[in-house]
């Protein structure tokens, strides 16, 4: 737990100390790497963030240093010898929640290539945005981007029966566990999550299955749901989305992440490809 602990402080540095303001981070972490391995724990303790130390006390520094000595000179050395030169960002969070990440380049800061990229994927964050401006857009082509490919092709279907079966609880119509109705899946493909796994508010995520004459979900079918017998219902789920965004936690696990909003709801998140996706809310 102190090896975690002072491995954590130190990846906390800032860019720059306080009296290394004119220097680079390349700069700093040499400093603290030879502070450490001289022994000068208070020096290496001054070049660490604020928030590192209001999360860790100079005396709880020094012990953790002096119980974990080789430990110390292990991370010393390491960070000693970065593999690249390192590349400052900074992150900037929009009153909508979106994120823009900038660059010191140059001794200038600079947008990056996600400022211009309107509906990116490169983040969970990133490709709930650019979700919810597409659907502000009634752009289902982009909202299609979105869709993992299963339940674009309709290989999945809720758990407990198959899809469109009586009494199925992804049948549409059907009530859930919170006593609202289960938004029915475009195309004619009732309780399909691979017609509904991207727009059906507060669904669960499907069961896989290759049954024969599955829905394909296509920009069509997502819009005459979405504008026709789910559209109050998906708008108020969008609108809790929107709300609860800019302070919203997203928590990512290798290749899922998800969101909660509102009053128990969850957006569950995929990587795919390489680029998140939604894959439920």
């Amino acid at each position: 737990m102190k090896r975690t602990a002072l491995l954590l402080f130190t990846l906390a540095l800032p860019a720059c100390g306080s009296s290394y303001a004119q220097q680079g981070p390349s700069d700093t972490l040499r400093a603290y790497a030879q502070a450490l391995q001289e022994g000068r724990v208070d020096a290496a303790y001054r070049l660490l963030s604020d928030e590192a130390k209001r999360s860790m006390s100079l005396e709880a520094f020094r012990r953790a240093v002096r119980d974990n000595p080789d430990d110390a000179l292990e991370i010393a050395r390491a960070i000693a010898r970065p593999a690249a030169d390192p590349v400052v960002t900074a992150t900037v969070t929009m009153p909508n929640g979106e994120e823009l990440l900038l660059v010191f380049e140059g001794g200038r800061w600079r947008l990056d290539a996600a400022a211009v990229d309107l509906y990116g994927q490169a983040t969970p964050r990133q490709a709930l945005v650019g979700f919810l401006r597409a659907f502000e857009r009634r752009r289902y082509d982009i909202i299609m981007r979105y869709v993992p490919d299963a339940e674009k092709e309709g290989l999945v279907e809720p758990a407990g029966g198959a899809a469109g079966e009586a009494g199925d609880p992804g049948e549409a119509g059907a009530p859930r566990a919170d006593g609202t109705a289960q938004p029915a899946a475009p195309g004619g493909a009732a309780g399909s999550a691979g017609a509904d796994a991207a727009q059906k508010p507060g669904g669960r995520p499907g069961t896989a299955r290759g049954g024969a004459g599955a829905a394909q979900l296509t920009p069509e079918k997502l819009k005459a749901a979405w504008e026709g017998p789910q559209k109050e219902q998906i708008n108020r789920v969008v609108q809790a989305i929107k709300a609860a965004l800019p302070t919203a936690t997203i928590e990512e696990t290798g290749d899922s992440a998800s969101m909660a909003y509102g009053a128990g709801g969850t957006v569950a998140f995929t990587r795919e490809h390489g680029v998140w996706k939604i894959k439920d809310f």
